[in-house]
């Protein structure tokens, strides 16, 4: 039988990787413990002191020896509690592996009692609980991280490094409750102070004003499911993932379902390697997610995937789009579990939820013209120049007339119903044997996207019949490419998992070109279908078609009024 003291220093290994796991663990308590105020104390990057602060329901003398006692825990008291975990922690371990591994002190008082109660633990051996004063709340300090454990000690970083977990573990449960203030301190120095605020201040004031202002918000509820926070439009996203938070029931976690869901969403928006920005809360029933499959309660497992999947993808693509500012209103509240939620009904069937109004469209409001304003005339035959009410419009026609031919390509492959036309002329062109074949294999296919091509010769394809909107284009470069395509992924794959691939391809190669004069009727007309246009801000490849400079953009470029 192993002591006492050696299996929780065994099991402090798992719970208490670094200084950041101990942050995490004191943090969540406090937020159980419904905390309104949080101050953090780190020295030396946490490695020195970690000490945490609240203003929560504290903890009687009584109960206060059983805070160190392994597996005590008043969160769950049965198997029918644990497959619904509604509160941060549950296990009942984090402070009896915390304190095998450290100079421990709790200091706590409920509101009801007449003074607080004090309590010390060194490596595991505690002391005399002794009177205390202090108001309402708990104060954890944990000193001396590994001193008995020298092994594990020497694995840990540079101050400087150690710091930055911590730091990130604060931004993470700072970021999940806009609701509650935090401070941090770091070797004496007030490092962040944040007041109780909303989602987008916090986000203002932990990620960057720029992302914050760059996003829309997004609430949507459907089938007891929600899905609320900031999405990043393409202006907001950056060449690495670390403005990307999603929550789980106010739980921080890192799911693969999820962020697949997530980059399905953002596949038509964002160009490259660009990396969305995202602060997002999944609330679902606690009964259909298990938290308990990873030490440090990071990872999860759905009950049925394939509907969160669906859910998150739809919901964001939703909110990320324009027409979204159309649909009916739902409202957010705060759950007494943590983290921001919507409003949602059981009753309703998660294939019809609706979005929220609250995402605004990207389209500058105007009451006496049309939001992208009437051509002025254009630049280089790249760029449309157009004034609107705020000021001046720059637009890339290409890549704007690649949005819409992709938007209404979409709609009629989604509908069956793609408007075709006979060509005057047929197309013929030259084509390898794999070409010719793969052309004769997938008629169907072919069909179905607006294409009739057929075998003319040996090595020889004509096309006759092609999508009214890409009629116009060169439709022999969009016939080989979709042959290519067709071969390479397999037909059911590219009108699948590959559609908007397809359709970005099939638009890009009907697009209005570079260097095309386009007379005053036909600019106006590509802005008013822009303002009719799903998506209409961003390119089919994340690049962004219009860009508005307000004249007083303009009047501090001429220094004007100085």
């Amino acid at each position: 039988m192993l002591p006492q003291l050696l299996v929780s220093q065994i099991a402090a290994g798992e719970v208490v990787e670094r200084p950041a796991s101990v942050l995490k663990e004191l943090l969540e308590n406090s937020l159980d413990a419904g905390a309104r105020a949080i101050s953090v104390t780190l020295d030396e990057g946490g490695v020195r002191r970690i000490q945490v602060e609240d203003d929560g329901a504290g903890i009687s003398r009584e109960d206060l020896p059983l805070a160190i006692a392994r597996h005590a825990t008043s969160k769950i008291s049965s198997l029918a509690d644990l497959e619904g975990v509604a509160t941060m922690g549950f296990r009942g371990e984090a402070l009896a592996s915390i304190a095998a591994v450290s100079r421990l002190a709790i200091t706590s008082r409920r509101e009801e009692d007449g003074h607080g109660s004090a309590l010390r633990v060194e490596g595991g051996d505690s002391g005399e609980i002794s009177p205390a004063a202090r108001a309402h709340g708990t104060t954890v300090s944990v000193e001396d991280l590994y001193f008995n454990t020298p092994a594990r000690r020497k694995f840990l970083k540079s101050e400087s490094t150690e710091f930055g977990h911590c730091d990130e573990v604060f931004r993470r449960i700072a970021l999940a409750h806009p609701e509650i203030g935090f401070t941090l301190r770091h070797n004496g120095r007030a490092s962040r102070h944040l007041r109780s605020q909303s989602l987008a201040e916090r986000a203002a004031a932990l990620l960057s004003k720029e992302v914050a202002d760059a996003s829309v918000a997004v609430e949507t509820n459907a089938g007891g499911m929600t899905l609320a926070g900031l999405a990043g439009t393409p202006q907001a996203a950056q060449g690495r993932a670390d403005a990307q938070y999603l929550f789980v029931n106010g739980r921080y976690v890192r799911d693969r379902v999820v962020a697949h869901a997530i980059r399905e969403a953002y596949a038509e928006l964002l160009h490259g390697e660009r990396q969305p920005a995202y602060v997002l809360f999944l609330g679902i029933d606690p009964r259909s997610v298990d938290v308990n499959v990873h030490p440090a309660k990071i990872e999860v497992r759905f009950r049925d995937s394939r509907v969160i999947h669906q859910f998150v993808r739809h919901a964001l693509e939703r909110a990320l789009s324009p027409s979204a500012a159309h649909a009916p209103v739902a409202y957010a509240k705060v759950s007494h579990s943590g983290g921001v939620q919507a409003a949602f009904s059981l009753a309703q069937p998660a294939a019809n939820y609706q979005p929220s109004t609250v995402a605004p469209a990207p389209l500058p409001t105007a009451e006496q013209s049309p939001p992208l304003g009437f051509a002025l005339g254009q630049l280089h035959g790249i760029y449309i120049l157009a004034q609107n009410e705020t000021g001046l419009v720059l637009v890339d026609m290409h890549a704007a007339h690649e949005r819409i031919l992709m938007e209404r390509l979409k709609s009629g492959i989604d509908g069956g119903d793609v408007a075709r036309q006979r060509l005057l002329v047929p197309a013929v062109f030259s084509a390898e044997a794999i070409d010719v074949a793969t052309a004769e294999e997938n008629q169907e296919t072919l069909d179905r996207l607006g294409l009739e091509i057929t075998v003319s010769g040996p090595n020889e394809l004509t096309v006759r019949t092609a999508p009214v909107l890409l009629a116009s284009g060169d439709i022999v470069s969009l016939a080989r490419s979709l042959l290519r395509e067709i071969r390479d992924f397999g037909a059911s794959q590219m009108l699948a998992g590959r559609q908007s691939e397809l359709l970005a391809t099939m638009a890009c190669h009907a697009a209005v070109r570079a260097n095309r004069a386009l007379t005053h009727t036909e600019m106006n007309a590509l802005l008013r279908e822009m303002e009719e246009t799903e998506r209409s801000g961003s390119c089919n490849h994340g690049r962004p078609t219009w860009y508005q400079l307000t004249m007083a953009d303009l009047d501090r470029l001429f220094l004007r009024g100085r």
